[in-house]
């Protein structure tokens, strides 16, 4: 079996699950990657066979938040269109879209079946938890940034009967967490200075910040930056006594697993990560809407009053791989039995 997997390259989680589910996929055939986006900052291991720089998001990191007019001025629609007419999706016998532009109009134009596979599939389910405030255009991008035949969504809990468990790294299954008394800290979406600015005031604790801006490991006082490394990452992650992230997936799906103190800090105009804090909050994870000087107030409390939560799997990775693959055959299965059947005349 021939597969093509296109992984939206907007931050290292796609990239990180898209590694960790690599072995996986091989297990049912040859696997080419389709890589689109450019604001990644973690070396990627995948066997890539084609790339693009999609559409990528553009941060405004004075605000944490999106510089929307910046990312749609990045974007070259006429090349997008472009890509999609000769990406060669129909010479694949599966198409996986972890929420990938490219990919999803190659699909229609070429009228080719797709799996959406990963966090955003979720979102077709509106059991799963969203904002009090619903964002309208934030709905209509998850709903159609990337459309696809099938959905199998990745969330943190089972929210739908499409949606399974998140998939969590090997290095962290396999891990022994300590508690060696640092904060892990990644908050990409604001600048370097003023995440220094507000961790130095909390002489008492010692933070890894991790930042795409820094070349290798530094220590300015109470804080040790270092560079963002899968590594680095992971090793600091297991032996954290607490994790302070933006509100994506794959970092707090991997904390709340260890059952680390986890606090989160949507990025701003990001409408699922804004959905993400609304799943977290049921589960008791405090999420701030800004960075500010009154972060302190909010860390200590979070320190001394909030518990850690432990996030139990009940699926493995191979379990919701099999699942994946079993949606793909069970679909190749329909279209054969309703193939129509072709008579032929007998010979008079």
């Amino acid at each position: 079996m021939k597969i093509f997997y296109a992984v939206q390259a907007t931050g290292n989680g796609h990239i990180s699950r898209a590694e960790t589910l690599l072995p996986y996929l091989k297990e049912y055939g040859e696997v080419d990657v389709f890589l689109s986006g450019s604001n990644y900052a973690l070396k990627s291991e995948l066997p890539i066979a084609y790339r693009s720089k999609g559409v990528s998001l553009k941060y405004d990191k004075q605000k944490g938040s999106i510089d929307i007019w910046d990312t749609i001025r990045s974007a070259s629609f006429r090349k997008i269109w472009n890509e999609a007419k000769f990406l060669p999706v129909d010479k694949y016998d599966l198409i996986i879209n972890d929420f990938e532009c490219v990919t999803a109009l190659a699909c229609k134009l070429k009228k080719v079946p797709s799996i959406q596979f990963g966090h955003q599939a979720s979102f077709k389910s509106q059991k799963v938890p969203r904002p009090i405030k619903r964002d309208k255009i934030g709905e209509l991008v998850l709903s159609n940034y990337a459309k696809a035949d099938q959905y199998l969504g990745l969330h943190f809990s089972c929210y739908d009967d499409f949606i399974c468990e998140p998939i969590i790294k090997q290095s962290i299954l396999e891990s022994e967490p300590s508690d060696m008394g640092h904060i892990t800290v990644y908050l990409s979406h604001i600048a370097d200075e003023i995440q220094f600015r507000i961790f130095r005031e909390l002489k008492n604790y010692h933070f890894h910040v991790f930042s795409p801006t820094v070349e290798f490991p530094y220590i300015e006082g109470n804080i040790k930056y270092f560079p963002v490394n899968k590594e680095m990452f992971t090793q600091s992650l297991i032996h954290s006594y607490g994790v302070v992230t933006g509100a994506g997936f794959e970092t707090p799906a991997e904390a709340l697993y260890m059952g680390k103190k986890l606090m989160v800090i949507p990025l701003k105009g990001q409408y699922e990560q804004q959905c993400n804090a609304a799943a977290l909050q049921e589960f008791g994870i405090p999420s701030l809407e800004t960075f500010d000087s009154y972060f302190a107030v909010h860390f200590n409390k979070w320190i001394f009053d909030t518990p850690s939560i432990t996030l139990g799997l009940t699926m493995s990775t191979r379990d919701i791989v099999k699942r994946l693959f079993d949606m793909h055959a069970s679909r190749e299965s329909t279209i054969k039995v309703m193939k129509p059947f072709k008579f032929e005349a007998a010979a008079l």
